[in-house]
């Protein structure tokens, strides 16, 4: 019998550059130091209660079992029907939605169903965090592509000069996290024309698609045919309807597309909780909810901006999302001048508010004095981030 004591064996990092997320290092700072968290993109208050009696009654109607593999179908269908109504897609619900767990395996899913080793695939920085972890472990290559500083929108010049013979996929994100800009019909036109003549797939991150705000439509993938026909284009019940810790999301996409998708997707989760997908298609019968998200959420930006407008942080626009960012360079504290990511620890230890900086959204760190606040609270925590800030 050996006398060596018990040993791990070494092994080489799939990841080696991802350590603990920004998130969970400004959510961790913030409950230490008892401060108010605008700096995680989640609700602080609850759904509405019929969506949680309908699971209830899903699970008392005895669905506790595998569902098919795609989804229930029951809410494939209803996907398929808003698809229809919202953005004049047809989509079949057999072949071309699938239910997934939440929108980051979706994107994880698509990405490993498609991209080769060595296949390029373009993001748009500042971009979620998840995005080049996940080309990474399909053996892609990131090319970052910076959105226009300051206003965030699509620079289609170099966006143009990036796609090269090895581009397999491009990923677009509207409404845009981090940065609340909205992508205008005119762009993704722009974007259709330029992709037509390529063999380039496209990956829709439309998580937001509910929170446009000033009378905007959001301009989903699957109003334009020729980004609809190679494009997965993602959505997050999650988002719309406050329940992000349930991690439930679609993928549309056209049938060849969702073949490739669901021979990863089955192996990677198989199937998603199923009393959940049948509370959700029983919900869904009634639009009102996300037809309504965007009144609700700009009236908490409206809120959050006019609070913010009596301080020294200077806003920018906030078209989407329930982020807002702000340039932080002409504060009156010497802490402005900290690093992005210095300053939202210290505005956390100090302020009482927590916030993530932009710089974290992008792969060399580029700090432009910009961070970003998430408004999905309860006016109260609004009230109570915005009497703290007031300080600066």
């Amino acid at each position: 019998m050996s006398s060596l004591p018990p040993r791990t064996p070494a092994l080489t990092s799939r990841l080696p550059k991802v350590g603990t997320t920004i998130f969970t290092v400004m959510s961790s700072l913030a409950a230490e130091h008892g401060a108010v968290n605008l700096g995680q993109g989640f609700p602080d208050f609850d759904c509405d209660p019929a969506l949680v009696e309908a699971v209830t009654q899903a699970m008392q109607a005895g669905h506790n079992q595998y569902p098919p593999m795609p989804g229930a179908l029951a809410l494939r269908q209803a996907m398929a029907a808003k698809m229809q109504a919202l953005y004049g897609l047809a989509c079949d619900p057999a072949t071309e939605i699938t239910v997934t767990a939440g929108a980051t395996q979706a994107i994880l899913t698509a990405i490993l169903a498609v991209v080769q080793p060595g296949d390029e695939v373009i993001v748009l920085e500042p971009c979620y965090d998840s995005y080049v972890p996940n080309i990474e472990l399909a053996g892609g290559v990131a090319v970052r592509v910076p959105l226009t500083p300051g206003s965030f929108r699509p620079d289609f010049d170099r966006i143009a000069a990036a796609i090269t013979p090895r581009t397999r996929a491009l990923i677009i994100n509207s409404p845009h996290n981090p940065s609340g800009m909205v992508w205008s019909e005119s762009d993704m036109q722009r974007l259709q024309e330029l992709l037509a003549p390529t063999d380039v797939l496209l990956i829709s991150d439309e998580v937001y698609e509910h929170m446009v705000f000033d009378g905007q439509a959001h301009q989903s993938a699957a109003r334009f045919p020729g980004l609809a026909a190679r494009a997965f284009i993602v959505s997050s019940f999650g988002k719309t309807y406050h329940v992000t810790g349930w991690k439930v999301g679609t993928v549309v996409a056209p049938a060849a597309l969702t073949a490739e998708f669901r021979k990863v997707h089955q192996f990677n989760v198989f199937t998603v909780n199923t009393p959940v997908q049948h509370a959700l298609a029983a919900y869904m019968g009634n639009p009102a909810p996300y037809l309504e998200l965007a009144a609700f959420y700009q009236r908490k930006r409206d809120l959050f901006r006019e609070g913010l407008a009596a301080t020294r942080f200077r806003l920018l626009p906030g078209e989407g999302t329930y982020f807002q960012c702000v340039d932080i360079s002409a504060l009156a504290v010497p802490e402005r001048d900290l690093p992005e990511g210095d300053f939202c620890q210290w505005l956390t230890r100090e302020i009482g508010v927590a916030a993530i900086p932009l710089s974290a959204f992008y792969g060399d760190g580029f700090d432009q004095r910009v961070v970003r606040f998430c408004f999905a609270k309860k006016d109260d925590t609004l009230r109570e981030a915005l009497t703290r800030l007031a300080r600066l």
